[in-house]
């Protein structure tokens, strides 16, 4: 990874003078680096009570930016999960890649207008990173609760016929429905016992209905089969199938239940999709600016310090 150190230079008679002589110091001769001018527009920096002051508030400020600038990459990469390939692509400044936004950088005037203090403009950007830090709380604690929501529905899918849901495996035709005295039971049978529960199912109590048994699914160990019955003979049937290892699932037949399950599967997926694009574009506009605020933060570091040591002679002088 490539590595940006911000630098301030001992001032010669002109601006360039001292970039010739950085880079005749540093890349020509030693080759210690290949340097870029980042230009710092003449900001108001005050006394030098306020620079020393602003200097450790820059810093808390600046471990706060970069905190929020990690936070952010993390969240598109927990968002885009399978696409993970796509983080480093969103991951960009202005829509281009790191090295080229450092190197490149300009100040916005018109955001951070130099005739504002150094101090008014770190409260200015303590204010938006605060919001975009809220923003990013509240999106990631929505995520969260729609993806658990949504594995919670799909956990139900998966399994073994003992646990997961039926409700996308069983057909209204399984079952007798809207009837005074006759109701269907949903049976999971081992596999080794389907012979079993075919001679014996009509027998395990009284008044089951003949040959009202059929497979509807199977698993790699199990079957579900459907039985119908009289109501009043459902306690007794249930006791002699479990005797017999044979499971009757708690299940009752609702279309309209039914269809909400699915209509919500249906939202939480596409609800999941829309956050999935809207990371794409926020996550993008959010690490740019996020990144463009990390910037201006080491300037006005860099700037801080350099007034700082540049006073500080003069006023033990002058003492």
């Amino acid at each position: 990874m490539t590595e940006f150190w911000l630098i301030s230079a001992p001032g010669e008679k002109t601006c360039q003078q001292t970039w010739d002589k950085l880079n005749v110091t540093t890349s020509r001769s030693n080759n210690l680096s290949t340097n870029f001018k980042f230009a710092i527009p003449d900001l108001k920096v005050g006394t030098l009570d306020v620079l020393v002051g602003l200097s450790d508030e820059l810093a808390k400020l600046d471990s706060f930016v970069e905190g929020v600038v990690k936070k952010v990459a993390q969240y598109m990469a927990d968002v885009l999960e399978d696409s993970r390939d796509k983080v480093q692509e969103n991951l960009l400044a202005s829509g281009v890649d790191l090295v080229t936004y450092i190197t490149r950088f300009q100040w916005d005037m018109a955001k951070y207008p130099i005739k504002q203090s150094l101090k008014n403009i770190s409260e200015i950007i303590t204010k938006q990173v605060s919001q975009i830090d809220n923003d990013l709380k509240a999106r990631a604690s929505a995520y969260n609760n729609l993806k658990g929501n949504l594995q919670n529905l799909e956990r139900k899918n998966v399994g073994s016929l003992m646990t997961r849901s039926l409700a996308d495996i069983v057909k209204k035709d399984d079952f007798i429905l809207d009837s005074e005295y006759l109701t269907t039971l949903l049976v999971v049978v081992p596999k080794i016992n389907y012979l079993e529960w075919e001679k014996t199912y009509e027998t395990l109590a009284d008044m089951v209905v003949p040959r009202s048994s059929k497979l509807i699914s199977e698993d790699n160990d199990s079957g579900l089969y459907n039985v119908t019955l009289f109501r009043k003979a459902v306690d007794d049937f249930r006791l002699k199938a479990r005797e017999n290892k044979f499971i009757v699932r708690d299940f009752q037949y609702n279309e309209e239940e039914l269809k909400a399950d699915k209509e919500e599967m249906t939202r939480l997926s596409t609800d999941k999709k829309k956050q999935f694009v809207c990371t794409e574009i926020v996550g993008y506009k959010t690490y740019s600016l996020n990144k463009y605020f990390s910037l201006i933060l080491h300037a006005l570091r860099v700037c801080s310090l350099c007034y700082v040591r540049s006073l500080l002679p003069t006023l033990v002088k002058m003492a």
